[in-house]
C-alpha cells in the first residue's frame, strides 16, 4: 500500500514477502543508499558497499520484485540505473506483532537502525572533526535520551507531532543552499516497572533526570512505523 507523502506503508498480513526481503543487510544498504544519495548503478552502489556488482545487481532486481526501487532514467544505452520508489517504508507493528514471523522481522530492523544510528555517529564526528561540517552545526547536533512519562495516546500524538514538524521544516529549508543531510533517528520504547528496583512511583520517577541527555550535547538523531516510527534510510548504511 503506498500514501501520498513518499511513505509506503507495508500490511503484514499481505505483504509479508516483502518485509522478508527487507531483512537481509545488504538489501537494506543499498535501498538506504539510493534513498540518501539519489539513482546509482549496480557497479557504484557495489564499490561503495564492497560488494560484487554481481551481487548488487541480484539484490536489486529482489528490492525491484517488491517494489522497493525501480530503474531510473539511463544517461545511456549501457548503464541500468536504480532509484528508490518511496522516502520512506511503514508499517503497524500491532499488526506486525500478530503476523507469523512479525516480531523476527521487527527485531532484525531495529536491530539494523541501531547498527545505523552508530555509523552515523561515527560520520558525523569525523566530518565535523575533517570540517566537512561547519562549526554552526556543532550546537544543534545531538542525541537525547529523556524518559518522560506518557500514556499510549500521548506517544502515538509525539509521533505524529514529530513527523509533522519534521516535514514542515524540510519543506522551509528545501531551497536554502545551508541546508545539509540529518540522520534524524526517534525512539519510543515504554518500560514496564522494573520489579527489582521499581520501588514505587516516586522512585521510578527519579530516573528520567537522572539519565536526561541534552540534545545538544552528541551526535544526531530514523526510526521505524505507522502508529511509531520509520524506515528511510536504514541501510546506510533510511
Amino acid at each position: 500500500m503506498d500514501s501520498e507523502d513518499g511513505r509506503r506503508v507495508l500490511d503484514p498480513a499481505q505483504d509479508g514477502a516483502a518485509l522478508k526481503a527487507l531483512t537481509h543487510p545488504l538489501r537494506l544498504t543499498l535501498l538506504g543508499l539510493l534513498r540518501q544519495h539519489g539513482p546509482a548503478t549496480a557497479s557504484e552502489l557495489a564499490a561503495r558497499t564492497g560488494e560484487s556488482s554481481a551481487s548488487t545487481s541480484y539484490h536489486l532486481r529482489v528490492l525491484a520484485k517488491y517494489a522497493f526501487v525501480t530503474e531510473a532514467e539511463h544517461r545511456d544505452s549501457r548503464e541500468r540505473r536504480w532509484k528508490s520508489v518511496h522516502d520512506m517504508t511503514s508499517w503497524s507493528n500491532e499488526a506486525m506483532r500478530r503476523s507469523p514471523g512479525g516480531s523476527t522481522i521487527l527485531d532484525v530492523l531495529h536491530r539494523r537502525q541501531i547498527e545505523h544510528l552508530q555509523q552515523s555517529l561515527d560520520r558525523h564526528e569525523a566530518d565535523l572533526e575533517s570540517g566537512r561540517l561547519g562549526r554552526e552545526w556543532q550546537e544543534p547536533s545531538g542525541v537525547s535520551d529523556s524518559m518522560p512519562r506518557l500514556t499510549p495516546e500521548s506517544l502515538a500524538e509525539l509521533w505524529e507531532v514529530l513527523r509533522a514538524k519534521t516535514d514542515e521544516l524540510a519543506a522551509r529549508d528545501a531551497g536554502d543552499p545551508r541546508a545539509e543531510q540529518v540522520v534524524l533517528f526517534t525512539a519510543g520504547l515504554p518500560l514496564a516497572p522494573d520489579p527489582v528496583a521499581g520501588q514505587g512511583r516516586a522512585d521510578a520517577s527519579a530516573g528520567p533526570d537522572a539519565t536526561d541527555a541534552d540534545a545538544r550535547d552528541a551526535g544526531a538523531p530514523d526510526a521505524s512505523a505507522a502508529g511509531a516510527p520509520d524506515a528511510s534510510a536504514a541501510g546506510d548504511a533510511s
